[in-house]
């Protein structure tokens, strides 16, 4: 087995990978009802929406090539001239608990022995890059869970908000600059799915703004000033509920209560009833009483760099 770098010749093995994922393709017709659809049927939009980038061969390749342009680090797993694994992790310096350390977002493979020689090769690169530590969400728990003692960093929760007007002096301005360098040492009190760094490659830069369909869903990429602390501020309209929209935040503190009054402010004068935030424990205090929690969470959990 040999595992390398992705290159672009690898983008269709890649993407074929993602989609056996799926068991059945899907499109939603009128009346809202859902029907089950030939893969060929589907636009490259309607791929999107059963897991991203990875879907189609187009978005396959440009997100690819984010990638290999230093956004993160693909690794593919090779057999006789075969992919048989994938992984793809990103490089990640924030505050405590996380420190330095490199994020496996996806982890994919054939069999036991490529998920693990994939890991060994994702710890390396961790050692050779000083990183303290490897993390992961549940695409990778299992293969850890075989060899190490997986530590549980952090559990988040989603909650919903009312937007409203609020007493608190803040700015908001369009943000168009998506350098990851500028949230090097923050920390991610909000929307933190995976790592703050996979989080704004996947969210910060315009590369989907090509396709119509994201390109017409009201997106906002923001720099907040509020209470004396700065923040970026990605909001989406949701898909199915025009009226709300998910927020990401990335600060160098952690998330105060003034950035949320500011952001349900500022999210009531665009015409928003309801934000959605994924937040951790710890942060959940900021969010005021009117906070309601729902089923969703979602775990991170580390290793050590070898």
């Amino acid at each position: 087995m040999n595992i390398r770098q992705a290159v672009l010749d690898d983008t269709a093995a890649i993407s074929e990978r993602f989609r056996a994922e799926i068991g059945t393709w899907q499109r939603l017709v009128e009346q809202g009802r859902v029907e089950d659809v030939a893969y060929e049927a589907l636009t490259v939009y309607e791929r999107w929406l059963h897991g991203g980038a990875w879907m189609s061969i187009e978005t396959s390749a440009i997100f690819l090539n984010h990638l290999l342009l230093g956004a993160g680090l693909p690794f593919v797993a090779e057999k006789d001239g075969r992919v048989v694994g994938y992984a793809e992790v990103y490089h990640n310096v924030e505050s405590a608990p996380f420190g330095t350390h490199l994020h496996i977002a996806h982890l994919l493979s054939d069999d036991e022995a490529t998920a693990d020689a994939l890991l060994e090769v994702v710890r390396e690169t961790a050692r050779v890059r000083k990183c303290r530590q490897v993390t992961f969400g549940y695409a990778a728990v299992e293969t850890a869970k075989r060899h190490y003692e997986v530590e549980s960093l952090v559990t988040l929760r989603r909650y919903s908000l009312p937007a409203r007007t609020g007493q608190v002096f803040y700015r908001a301005v369009d943000h168009a600059n998506a350098d990851p360098a500028q949230i090097e040492g923050w920390t991610m009190p909000v929307g933190r799915l995976t790592s703050a760094r996979h989080q704004w490659e996947l969210l910060m830069p315009r590369i989907w703004d090509t396709l119509p369909q994201i390109r017409a869903r009201r997106t906002h990429r923001l720099h907040l000033a509020a209470g004396g602390q700065d923040g970026y501020i990605f909001c989406q309209q949701q898909l199915y509920d025009p009226r709300s929209a998910d927020l990401h935040i990335w600060t160098l503190k952690g998330l105060a209560a003034a950035t949320v009054t500011a952001l349900r402010d500022w999210a009531h004068r665009e015409g928003y009833r309801t934000l959605w935030l994924t937040v951790a424990d710890n942060a959940v205090p900021a969010l005021g009483a009117d906070a309601e929690a729902d089923a969703f969470l979602v775990e991170t959990y580390a290793i050590p760099a070898r």
